[in-house]
């Protein structure tokens, strides 16, 4: 079989198998016998069962990120747009976390720390160039040190989301006080 359809093959069975049973109840065996492949063919494409949750997340985060840019509102202005491209990135990279990983991996898991560094790393890197390839201000030389700044602040302040929020009416507060007051705040300080 070819790379990219092993690949492809392995996401999924594990995507299908995250999301009936959890990230941590399910095992590289169990993601193996579903592809119907051997357990060291997973091991030749991926470093780990991390590396894998990696690949699905990223796949799905690029799509969607390239969607949202795709749709934005053309009307608005700059600090506007990117105030909402901001804002539905933040929500989509909490709501990806919480489908795929669970807040319980991540608050207790001894690799989610350096697993959450290289998501947020990674997922820092596709925003930025998602608003440069995407957004007419952001292709600016002048405007990307800002963008960056503000992609910068609101992925540390969506990760944190993770740590102080118990319950969905928590998660609802976090939101609301992001939009309305936090990032208003962050797009003012950096875009002048």
């Amino acid at each position: 079989m070819e790379t990219d359809k092993v690949k492809l093959l392995i996401k999924q069975a594990a995507k299908d198998l995250f999301r009936k049973y959890g990230y941590q109840k399910t095992s590289v065996n169990e993601i193996a016998k579903k592809a119907k492949i051997a357990k060291a063919t997973i091991y030749k494409y991926f470093e780990s069962k991390e590396v894998v949750l990696q690949a699905i997340i990223m796949d799905y985060l690029t799509v969607a990120i390239q969607d949202i840019m795709k749709h934005s509102n053309p009307n608005l202005n700059a600090i506007d747009r990117i105030s909402h491209l901001l804002l539905q990135t933040s929500r989509l990279s909490y709501t990806v976390c919480n489908e795929f990983i669970g807040w319980d991996f991540i608050r207790e898991s001894a690799n989610a720390q350096e697993f959450l560094k290289i998501l947020s790393d990674d997922l820092e890197t596709l925003i930025i160039d998602s608003f440069i390839e995407n957004d007419e201000f952001a292709r600016n030389p002048e405007n990307i040190q800002p963008i960056r700044f503000l992609v910068k602040s609101s992925k540390s302040i969506v990760f944190s989301f993770a740590f102080t929020s118990v319950t969905v009416a928590d998660v609802k507060k976090n939101f609301i006080s992001f939009e309305k007051e936090l990032l208003p705040f962050l797009v003012k300080a950096a875009i002048k």
